[in-house]
């Protein structure tokens, strides 16, 4: 246990190392202090009071669904299949914080709603993942019944299940993404993962710019790519688990060998015979 939460902690520190020295850089505080600047000289009807007011009303009406480049905007932000990918959202934990209740029976709702869907949410996920367990489990037995190599079976029929995963939940949604929304690859692999993790940060939301129009079918095919495709990575999730404990196992037996006894075979204690 203690060499797990050693190497746990020591993963998140290089980490936390990582994403700093990738990230500082890009974090320039004084260009965008004389971006500010040179913004506020410019425009001089604007002090700064007024321009955190602006900043405000652009985050409330990015919100609402309102284009910040003209008047039109979206059809409904809160239609039913929006909502649909909302209520998804809230049941699988990725919250991504672009659409939110504002009302308070909105809220109240979401509360309940959360509270159990969540939980019946997990129930379903299992019971999906079962099934593409049994799928795999039964096309091994199979093909090692017509074959004598039971380990290479096993290994062909784990990597064409991995790979068919990928390309489904990740490749497929790549390009469609790439398409609808205008992100790079990069940025659409980035967000299938945050997604499907239910890491959900909210930099990227599919389904949620104003100025794009998207057909109706977008929303449905997003529902049904989280649910099946979180159900398949969490699968993939809990094998590298698995593999993490076997490897924490067989690191435990390096670090502390059983010692081999030199005592010998322990002779049998004969009862005394009992005089008569």
């Amino acid at each position: 246990m203690a060499l797990l939460a050693l190497a746990h902690f020591m993963y998140q520190m290089v980490g936390a190392t990582i994403f700093q020295m990738l990230e500082k850089e890009a974090e320039d505080h004084n260009h965008f202090q004389l971006e500010k600047l040179h913004f506020l000289a410019n425009c001089t009807c604007l002090d700064g009071l007024h321009m955190e007011r602006f900043v405000q009303v652009i985050r409330d009406s990015s919100k609402v669904g309102l284009s910040l480049k003209g008047n039109q905007t979206m059809d409904s932000f809160w239609k039913f299949t929006s909502s649909a990918v909302f209520a998804a959202t809230v049941v699988t934990t990725i919250g991504y914080g672009n659409m939110s209740p504002s009302t308070t029976a909105g809220q109240i709702f979401c509360v309940f709603f959360a509270l159990f869907g969540i939980p019946l949410n997990m129930v379903v996920l299992n019971r999906v993942g079962k099934y593409m367990l049994a799928i795999e489990r039964n096309a091994c037995d199979f093909i090692q019944g017509k074959t004598n190599h039971r380990k290479l079976t096993r290994f062909m029929i784990h990597l064409l299940s991995y790979l068919s995963g990928t390309a489904l939940f990740f490749v497929m949604p790549m390009v469609v993404f790439k398409q609808q929304e205008g992100w790079s690859y990069s940025q659409a692999i980035y967000y299938c993962f945050i997604s499907l993790s239910t890491i959900g940060f909210g930099d990227y939301v599919a389904d949620s710019n104003p100025d794009k129009y998207y057909p109706e079918w977008y929303s449905i095919l997003m529902a049904s790519w989280i649910f099946f495709g979180l159900a398949w990575l969490a699968l993939v999730i809990n094998h590298t688990g698995e593999i993490l404990e076997r490897l924490n196992t067989h690191l435990k037996h390096w670090w502390s060998p059983e010692e081999p006894s030199n005592a010998g075979p322990v002779d049998e204690v004969k009862e005394p015979p009992v005089d008569g």
